[in-house]
């Protein structure tokens, strides 16, 4: 009896000790890696729509000063309307078509809202404006947090396919998780790593 309780006490310190080498050799990296990128991807999800959100509210500010500008409210219309509808099945991160649609439209949105935003240039009256002056922090906040989730994801997506293509990375995935696939990266185009004009001549040099 004492020699049976011997033995599986060894056996649990063995499996203990076996526990902690694989944890060692980063058994859990890929998982541990690929929740992050997935949580960093919503996240530039929740900011995108923020800013679809608040694009919404500008329109309405802009047309109570400049009913005129229908062809630019068209373009900004039909811009959030391809951006909304655009389908993000669940398994976009690993999709890259599914993310080429997904940065096309927000890319169409951010030169629809650019252009928008041009427009206050030409009424003095719209720049001093209340609703626009709290758009003006509003959207100078977005941009920025887009700018980082962004980042933040791009830096996780290359952690993670870093991981699953290099040993021993490559050796765990494929013992343990064969199902892991190389994310989709985010394609940032240039015109997208300038944030929208959102100073409407209020800001002091």
């Amino acid at each position: 009896m004492a020699g049976r309780t011997i033995l599986s006490g060894f056996v649990r310190v063995a499996m203990l000790a076996a526990a902690l080498s694989l944890a060692g050799c980063g058994v859990n990296n890929i998982p541990t890696f690929e929740q992050d990128a997935k949580a960093k991807w919503s996240e530039v999800q929740n900011q995108y729509k923020r800013r679809n959100d608040l694009i919404g509210n500008l329109v309405e500010t802009v047309k109570g000063y400049a009913q005129q500008e229908q062809d630019v409210f068209i373009k900004v219309a039909e811009a959030r309307s391809k951006a909304t509808s655009v389908q993000v099945p669940a398994d976009i991160v690993t999709n890259p078509e599914a993310m080429k649609k997904f940065q096309e439209a927000q890319a169409t949105l951010g030169g629809a809202l650019r252009q928008l935003l041009s427009v206050s240039e030409r009424y003095p009256d719209l720049k001093s404006g209340t609703n626009f002056l709290q758009l003006q922090s509003q959207l100078e906040g977005t941009e920025n947090r887009i700018a980082i989730a962004r980042r933040d994801y791009i830096d996780s997506v290359r952690v993670y396919n870093t991981e699953i293509s290099t040993i021993p990375g490559r050796w765990w995935r494929s013992f343990m998780y064969p199902g892991s696939k190389e994310m989709a990266a985010f394609d940032i185009p240039v015109e997208e790593t300038k944030a929208p004009k959102v100073d409407f001549g209020t800001k002091k040099n």
